[in-house]
């Protein structure tokens, strides 16, 4: 008679089999995992990198286990104990990632197991890898939000630096990219720290949804162990749980905001590149950026190239991207974990790495490097005022200043335009600004026009007489300079 499959020695593998071999579900199959199928679902990889998060993560949940009675001092002792050789392990280059067990969580439960022995098994006690990936990414992102934030505030300070070395250098400002009204260069630079001051409120609005705690939710369903999942978030500096067992280890949402909280962040950037390159051209001159944030051509020796800019630009595009797969890859699964997941960290992991590598050179590139010697900033983005101004007269930037001008000697203000209208008609045949016409010339559109109407077509007239709160006069500039260095610290 033959032997049952229950007893039949091909069936139960040795528990060094177990341990070294097969996966931490294995029991229930027949055979092992093909080798492809091992490559194509593994994700340890790319996950590895949530390392720190998963020690912390059990550390703090085994803590709790101990504090609970379910598991023994002992064994929470060992776990600590392992933890910390881990830590060193992968700290110093030691540890051995293996594509056999899948992720960043088996890798250091294995290695933990060898360590410790069965108190390393009793750290899985009332969780589930659901739960712990889930506690996982909003650990290590809680993190890479903190180091944005500094980033941006960074950013924010190059951009302050430059607007206060040029408060009184007039800038074309445009509309449709046509001369419009002249503005203050630094009104123009402090328009882009309110972008990014708005980005750095986002990413804390963000930070206060991904720092809830997932952990205990197990699989789907909760546990039967009596845990403390409380103290688990104030270990972990989390400011709560998540009240709903299937929603916590199946939600993303915080990955999909925080990556359209980046694209966002990385749409101001593109915007100020797309400035950028159009003020170093050749046919504006209004700026030049050092050297080192520029290349040459193979075969053209005059050029220099905003390469910096223009690939931050087209980065811009890798990041929205993301977050197009992010809410794709949610959209059509039902509750609550499923292995679609995998895939959220790919794109969560570059969308991080580039927004941090893109405002760091950024930062940088536009305020330039702290000279030890005489502790300022030296480099960064230099301006060329003279070239700014003689764009700002070809575009007749002051016309509306006329038409103001008029509206303050009694006319209405739709009458004034078309007057204004047919005076730039008369200075375009010319060839020349407004401010050049003779008086006579002026009066001849309309007899209220006196001798004062020269202060209001100036460029610097134009610029001083917009002196209202959060206007370009260079009063009201230097006020939003005082707030935003105070704001900044």
């Amino acid at each position: 008679m033959s032997s049952s499959p229950a007893s039949s020695p091909a069936s139960a593998p040795s528990h060094n089999q177990l341990d070294t071999k097969a996966q931490a579900w294995s029991a229930l199959f027949s055979e092992p995992m093909s080798d492809l199928v091992k490559r194509y679902t593994s994700s340890v990889f790319f996950d590895k990198r949530l390392w720190q998060a998963d020690i912390a993560g059990s550390l703090a949940h085994a803590g709790m286990l101990a504090a609970q009675g379910i598991i023994s001092a002992q064994d929470h002792a060992s776990i600590e104990r392992g933890m910390a050789q881990i830590t060193q392990e992968i700290e110093s280059g030691a540890f051995e990632w293996k594509l056999d067990l899948e992720d960043v969580h088996l890798n250091i439960e294995a290695r933990l197991t060898q360590l410790v022995g069965d108190a390393g098994k009793r750290l899985h006690t009332g969780r589930s890898r659901n739960d712990q990936v889930a506690t996982d990414v909003r650990l290590w992102l809680r993190g890479e939000i903190d180091l944005i934030a500094d980033l941006l505030k960074e950013l924010q300070g190059s951009l302050v630096d430059v607007a206060e070395r040029n408060v009184d250098v007039i800038l074309p400002g445009f509309t449709h990219l046509q001369v419009a009204q002249p503005v203050s260069f630094a009104h123009h630079m402090l328009a882009y720290v309110e972008m990014f001051a708005r980005d750095a409120d986002r990413m804390q609005d963000v930070r206060r949804r991904v720092n809830v705690l997932p952990l205990g939710s197990a699989a789907l369903a909760g546990t039967t162990y009596p845990l403390d999942r409380e103290r688990v978030a104030r270990t972990l500096g989390m400011d709560g749980v998540c009240q709903n067992s299937l929603d916590a280890v199946s939600d993303r949402d915080f990955a999909i905001e925080f990556t359209a909280a980046a694209s966002l962040c990385m749409v101001h950037v593109s915007r100020l590149s797309e400035e950028l390159i159009i003020w170093m051209s050749q046919n504006f001159g209004f700026i030049r950026i050092a050297d080192r944030f520029t290349t040459g051509s193979s075969i053209m020796p005059q050029k220099k190239n905003p390469d910096v800019p223009e690939l931050a630009r087209g980065k811009t595009g890798r990041v929205v991207g993301h977050l197009m797969g992010l809410i794709t890859l949610m959209k059509g699964q039902p509750l609550a974990y499923n292995k679609d997941n995998q895939e959220d960290k790919e794109p969560l992991f570059d969308t991080v790495d580039t927004l941090k590598d893109t405002l760091r050179i950024f930062a940088e590139m536009v305020g330039g490097q702290l000279d030890p010697a005489t502790g300022r900033k030296e480099g960064g983005i230099t301006v060329n005022p003279e070239a700014m101004e003689q764009a700002a007269k070809k575009g007749y930037a002051t016309a509306t200043d006329l038409a103001d001008y008029l509206v303050k000697k009694g006319l209405p203000f739709r009458d004034a335009h078309e007057t204004v209208a047919h005076a730039v008609k008369a200075a375009t045949s010319h060839g020349v600004d407004l401010s050049e016409l003779p008086l006579a010339v002026l009066q001849g559109f309309h007899p209220a026009i006196e001798k004062d109407v020269f202060d209001a077509l100036s460029l610097r007239g134009s610029l001083n007489a917009r002196n209202t709160l959060g206007g370009t006069a260079p009063a009201q500039v230097r006020a939003q300079l005082a707030r935003h260095r105070a704001r900044l610290g």
